[in-house]
């Protein structure tokens, strides 16, 4: 099967999004499928505004209509509601063509962190979307319970997985700041509540790895933190082994690559009781979830890091890719 994915989310973006397509790529490669992707790149572009560095394709629509019919797929997943997405869509419903999409980012929330515009606006928006897509696939039962409740009647379970070969537990001596290490890896944006961690009056050192429009000013705040930026994957690895607790305190994630990334590496997890992190660890006795993230932090040190390593292992990439493929909607011939 040839499989077309259209995402505004690309290189050199470095994000769940991309992390998740680009496995789904490779993947269904090792499986004998062929999968394309059309992502802004070679399309004008202007930076979002308050996040300028995702790039948003400027009236994209008639390349997408040539990308889509020089690529003459078999398949067409819409991964994002960007402008590529939204043209995508255009395409599809013109000429019948049946298509799948995903719900990777809780981008209500996001949008009401960022300018306040009220969830229901952005909801209603999002229904619109998404609605004619035989298929929505979302990463966690407590995601896709939410979305139902608004009204959204095309959800399907997809679970994300991490590659426990690149991810592995290893010298844990790369940092050399006082213990306990605690490790925020993500954007510094303000959608991921990062000053509910820094503000945290911990022992040892805190780090945060990643990079958003929000770093120079807690640079500025937060002086005794440790900001590290964007890492290649061989130094992330790193920075994960060598933590003794890895702080999510976001409230808005679908998911959450970064929890599975760190317990392949060993470190146990502490965040918030929310969706995301209540899917991902649950009961499991490899995180602990509070709404005190303080307490979360200090009973985490406690965690076995031989647990965290195994419980990682129940995720798969090959589950979630044979679910992604059993959700696809082929094109007979009278769909083009």
């Amino acid at each position: 099967m040839k499989v077309l994915i259209v995402t505004d989310a690309w290189a050199p973006q470095v994000n769940g999004v991309v992390t998740v397509l680009r496995t789904i790529g490779r993947t269904m490669g090792r499986r004998g499928h062929v999968v394309e992707f059309l992502s802004p790149a070679g399309f004008k572009s202007l930076p979002c505004p308050t996040y300028p560095e995702i790039r948003l394709s400027v009236l994209p629509y008639r390349r997408v209509v040539a990308c889509i019919e020089s690529s003459a797929p078999d398949a067409i997943h819409i991964a994002t509601e960007g402008p590529l997405g939204l043209a995508a869509r255009r395409y599809c419903l013109n000429r019948g063509m049946p298509f799948t999409t995903a719900y990777h980012t809780r981008f209500p929330e996001y949008v009401h962190a960022r300018v306040r515009l009220p969830l229901s606006i952005t909801y209603r928006w999002l229904h619109r979307f998404h609605r004619h897509a035989r298929a929505l696939m979302v990463p966690t039962a407590a995601v896709r319970r939410e979305l139902q409740h608004r009204g959204f009647t095309n959800t399907v379970p997809w679970s994300h997985g991490v590659d426990t070969e690149i991810f592995s537990p290893g010298d844990r001596e790369f940092l050399d700041t006082a213990r306990p290490i605690f490790l925020y890896v993500g954007r510094v944006a303000v959608e991921k509540n990062i000053e509910a961690f820094l503000q945290l009056n911990l022992p040892g050192s805190k780090w945060v790895v990643g990079e958003g429009p929000l770093r120079p000013c807690l640079e500025h705040r937060y002086p005794h933190v440790n900001f590290a930026g964007i890492q290649p994957v061989e130094q992330l690895v790193r920075f994960y082994r060598a933590a003794d607790v890895f702080v999510f305190p976001s409230l808005t994630d679908t998911f959450g690559l970064v929890l599975l990334e760190a317990l392949a590496c060993g470190t146990p997890v502490a965040a918030f009781p929310v969706a995301g992190p209540a899917d991902v660890i649950g009961n499991s006795p490899v995180g602990v979830l509070d709404w005190n993230l303080q307490s979360a932090c200090l009973r985490a040190l406690e965690i076995s890091r031989q647990e965290a390593r195994r419980y990682a292992g129940c995720f798969s990439w090959d589950h979630a890719v044979r679910q992604f493929e059993s959700y696809l909607a082929p094109l007979g011939r009278g769909d083009q």
